[in-house]
């Protein structure tokens, strides 16, 4: 077929599709409200138990005393220390989400304690208020433990180690506002809406009624029919993604560290994998109910549940952690978190990004393959 053919058949079953969308007024109060509602009802904060929180301990001064200073983060049960040789070790370490905290030992932390002004500075990792302040918590109650110990053993309040103090900062979150974290995660949850869920009754709906029968009488090609029904709710998850975008900005004043044009690519990249999950769902089960449930079921509960937006990944089984990698909104989570606190860290953008135009890639395929022109 020529490529003229291919383009007059595309728009119009795109057309079709369009005036189809408009008349059901129910998916367009769902594509443009819903998005409104969740933005306004998950903007506000969640605070949920931390184990294992990850700091990095930077020894500038490697004497006894300083040593014996940060000897508590050792024996803490909700912190899991690792060390540094370095800042900027630590600070490459925090940039790239592999530790939470950096809790840095200056060179002169020694002399400085015997003139009885000791500090130690601790930085955190704000993407999570919520955790970075449950962190800090963790951190002080841990230097306070030699403390402790050497006041027991001398029965009185020691003028050493007691008189360490931490210098606390906050990275990536200086204002601690636990909607910074939250608002980005709405953008995985509204994309997952429009592409899954609406578009899971679009197929459907069309073997249920049997007009999908007639079109196979026509010279409409599988991939042409797929890309039509994407094309009108490409539009409805975009429109969706500028309510997004403006609620972050003006509405929550949440910062956008990492390039605008990298934030929407890769948000409409996470879309058509949610458009093509929705559609393969659709073209499979070709019942309405059937399709709308299992929507639900494996793209909306999973990217609110295991992608990391409400709960910390880290502290559910690994076994739920191997399923949460498996999904698609796991790996846009993480990613559109980093470009609005980070910035544009290039590997995790790469990386995520790559992994998420292959789920396009074979969810399309998929469903092309499940619209072949044959009858059951």
């Amino acid at each position: 077929m020529s490529a003229s053919g291919f383009a007059t058949r595309l728009i119009a079953l795109t057309r079709k599709e369009t005036r189809q969308m408009l008349r059901d007024r129910s998916n367009l109060i769902v594509g443009l409200l819903l998005p409104v509602v969740l933005i306004l009802l998950f903007g506000y904060g969640l605070s949920f138990d931390v184990k294992d929180a990850r700091v990095t301990v930077v020894l500038e001064d490697s004497s006894p005393t300083a040593r014996n200073a940060v000897a508590g983060m050792r024996g803490s049960p909700y912190l899991a220390p690792a060390w540094a040789t370095s800042m900027a070790e630590a600070e490459q370490m925090i940039r790239a989400g592999q530790t939470d905290a950096i809790l840095r030992v200056p060179g002169d932390f020694s002399r400085r304690l015997a003139a009885g002004d000791a500090q130690l500075q601790l930085l955190l990792n704000g993407v999570d208020s919520n955790t970075a302040a449950t962190i800090e918590g963790y951190v002080s109650g841990a230097l306070a433990i030699p403390a402790q110990q050497q006041a027991d053993r001398a029965g009185n309040k020691p003028s050493g180690v007691a008189s360490v103090v931490v210098v606390q900062r906050m990275w990536f979150n200086e204002a601690g506002e636990s909607t910074w974290y939250l608002v980005p995660g709405l953008v995985v949850l509204v994309m997952t809406l429009i592409g899954a869920f609406l578009t899971s009754l679009l197929v459907a709906r069309e073997w249920e009624r049997g007009t999908l029968e007639s079109l196979f009488v026509t010279p409409v090609r599988p991939l042409e029919l797929v890309l039509a029904k994407l094309a009108p709710y490409i539009v409805i998850g975009a429109i969706d993604l500028a309510m997004c975008l403006l609620a972050a900005r003006y509405l929550f004043d949440v910062p956008m560290r990492g390039s605008l044009w990298v934030i929407i690519l890769a948000s409409l990249l996470y879309l058509m994998v949610s458009l093509g999950l929705g559609l393969f769902i659709s073209a499979t089960t070709r019942n309405q109910f059937a399709a709308s449930q299992m929507a639900l079921l494996t793209s909306f509960m999973p990217a609110m549940m295991l992608s990391g937006f409400v709960f910390d990944l880290r502290n559910v089984p690994v076994v739920i952690q191997v399923v949460s990698k498996v999904l698609p909104a796991t790996h846009f989570m993480g990613l559109i978190k980093t470009l609005f606190m980070a910035g544009d860290y290039w590997p995790d953008i790469l990386r995520d990004c790559a992994i998420l135009a292959l789920y396009a890639v074979v969810l399309i395929a998929a469903t092309r393959r499940s619209l072949k022109k044959k009858l059951d």
